[in-house]
């Protein structure tokens, strides 16, 4: 595989300290191992990035932005249903690059192939000479047909679009420019600068999927997991400072909720708090599917258990039974211990799905805080804002 850079401007620099989302970093991963073990239905990976050279200086909490590149099949297929070499200039509008570039490098480091847009529809509505594709996107475009085509988009890739309507030729500026930009992806960050210095861990969901009987991925997930070899190709990184983090005062209690993936950074709170000889008490609620399969970092929750950094560990895995059983059930289940420590001064984060999870989970807390508390609604609401303000409520979510 060839080295990925994305622009002349991802050279190493002089001083290390201007790597940023600007000008990248050009790390290697040192290490990709599957966390999940035979029998799950998840891919979940363990990446370790060697950040040495790169002058960063991270802390718990924040997060590693990677630059990916789409698949080069579905770029060579593009290419091919626009007739074109890749060797063709364009400049795509939203990049506001200087000079032309070849449309190859356009398609496969700069800019998004997923995520349709209806301009799209229209301009081969426009250009389509066969009268069953004309029909068919006339159709799409028509004004009652809004929630047809919102499915319709839903379903597919800019790929897709020149599959199903072939005679809508497009020259290579013209597909370009209904392209958005290609944007790095953060990762929040599993470990501790303080015990892992020169390197970045990244706790990894793989996406693969099928749509329109097309098997799609995430294009970063798998970039990082199939296409960046490992200790041979760079990957251009930066990382994110983050407001989120473990809290200052060492003496004070942490809860973590933090199912599937959400575990990342609460990995980089414990690795940091026990190197920091922080006297507060850890407690983790954590969640996934099977406990035989998918329980992240076992080993090590158990050995900071048993060392006694981490004094409570409340798991919640949803189909190891008949009913399912979340990381807002558990809390529920602790809901008196929990006041407590909320009590006590504990500060409480959550990280993972902000749709769902988090949601859930902020609705447990109200519950907890009004039933625990004596509270009205109202009453528990105006408590639960006061944590926030204090910090002591923290999220990352996504």
């Amino acid at each position: 595989m060839a080295e990925i850079l994305l622009d002349p401007s991802m050279s190493v620099p002089a001083d290390a300290s201007v790597y940023s989302k600007d000008r990248p970093f050009l790390a290697k991963v040192t290490e990709n191992r599957l966390l999940n073990k035979p029998g799950s239905a998840k891919e979940t990976r363990h990446l370790v990035v060697d950040l040495t050279g790169g002058g960063f200086h991270y802390k718990a909490g924040d997060s590693i932005g990677v630059f990916p590149t789409n698949r080069p099949s579905e770029v060579d297929e593009i290419l091919s249903r626009l007739g074109a070499t890749g060797d063709e200039l364009v400049s795509p509008g939203m990049l506001k690059l200087p000079v032309a570039i070849p449309l190859r490098e356009a398609l496969t480091a700069r800019l998004a192939l997923a995520a349709p847009i209806t301009k799209m529809v229209a301009t081969l509505a426009a250009k389509a000479t066969d009268p069953a594709e004309k029909a068919r996107l006339a159709g799409l475009l028509a004004p009652e047909a809004k929630e047809m085509l919102t499915a319709f988009l839903h379903e597919r890739e800019f790929v897709d679009l020149l599959a199903e309507f072939p005679s809508a030729r497009l020259t290579p500026q013209e597909f370009v420019d209904h392209l958005r930009k290609l944007m790095p992806r953060l990762y929040s960050l599993a470990s501790s600068s303080r015990v892992h210095p020169t390197e970045a861990h990244i706790t990894l969901a793989v996406v693969r999927y099928r749509t329109n009987n097309r098997d799609r991925v995430g294009v970063c997930s798998t970039f990082m997991a199939d296409r960046v070899p490992v200790g041979v190709t760079p990957m251009p990184v930066f990382i994110s400072p983050s407001h989120f983090g473990p809290p200052e005062d060492g003496a004070r209690d942490c809860i973590m909720v933090g199912p599937g993936t959400g575990i990342a950074p609460f990995r980089a709170f414990v690795q940091d708090r026990v190197a920091t000889g922080a006297m507060g008490r850890n407690w983790l609620f954590y969640g996934d599917q099977h406990r035989a399969t998918d329980f992240l970092y076992e080993e090590e929750w158990n050995a900071w258990m048993a060392g006694g950094h981490l004094a409570r560990l409340d798991t919640a895995f949803s189909r190891d039974q008949h009913l399912k059983v979340y990381v807002q059930d558990r809390m529920r289940e602790n809901a008196a211990d929990l006041w407590k420590w909320i009590e006590g001064g504990a500060c409480f984060y959550v990280c993972g799905d902000a749709k769902r999870m988090a949601r859930d989970v902020d609705q447990a807390l109200h519950d907890i805080v009004a039933g625990q508390g004596g509270m009205t609604p109202a009453a528990a609401a105006e408590y639960v804002k006061q944590l926030k303000k204090e910090r002591r409520y923290q999220r990352d979510v996504y």
